[in-house]
């Protein structure tokens, strides 16, 4: 399965000193409305699509509920949810003050291992085009054809993917030629 990426140049925001570099970021598509994707996550099953939307809002209104009295949320097969934050320190723990010391709430959820190894395996990626300067090419020929840039070695543009995609790294990973950290992912 191939995955779309777009390349952005960006400055790395923690080496504002150094030039702009080129990043993959995920060219996510929009995701499917509720009946779509209820009725194609039960296509060829028993599962009535209404059924499997209303088991779907049972757990969205089941998982606050939880995460606000202190519970970890584990949904099988998919993952966990959980509750974090970030905190000052004091030397004193009488001088301990939650409502203005705790900050940052968020949910965090990690996947299951089923669900990252069967999203992650014989992943590929396929360049979607290039984001420069609020213009969005299409492709890379484009890109170079707009630019008058010259393909390297003179190679054809057809396909544009990628192996890989066995690693963990669910950020974008390096940049194009493994020129170090996504800052984006």
């Amino acid at each position: 399965m191939s995955v779309n990426y777009k390349l952005i140049q960006r400055k790395h925001p923690q080496k504002k000193d150094e030039p702009a570099k080129w990043y993959a970021v995920p060219n996510s598509a929009r995701p499917l409305a509720q009946k779509a994707l209820t009725r194609a996550a039960t296509e060829n099953t028993t599962t009535a699509p209404i059924e499997l939307e209303a088991a779907m809002e049972l757990l969205a209104a089941f998982i606050p509920r939880q995460l606000q009295q202190g519970h970890t949320v584990s949904v099988p097969s998919m993952g966990t949810f959980r509750l974090a934050f970030k905190s000052e320190g004091v030397e004193d723990i009488n001088l301990f003050n939650a409502g203005q010391m705790i900050k940052s709430p968020r949910i965090l959820f990690t996947p299951a291992k089923e669900l990252r190894e069967k999203t992650l395996q014989g992943l590929r990626f396929e360049n979607g085009g290039v984001l420069e300067a609020g213009v969005n090419y299409a492709s890379m020929a484009d890109y170079r054809k707009a630019k008058g840039i010259a393909t390297p070695g003179g190679a054809s543009e057809l396909g544009g993917s990628t192996g890989g995609g066995s690693g963990s790294n669910s950020g974008g990973g390096s940049t194009p030629g493994g020129q170090g950290e996504n800052p984006l992912g």
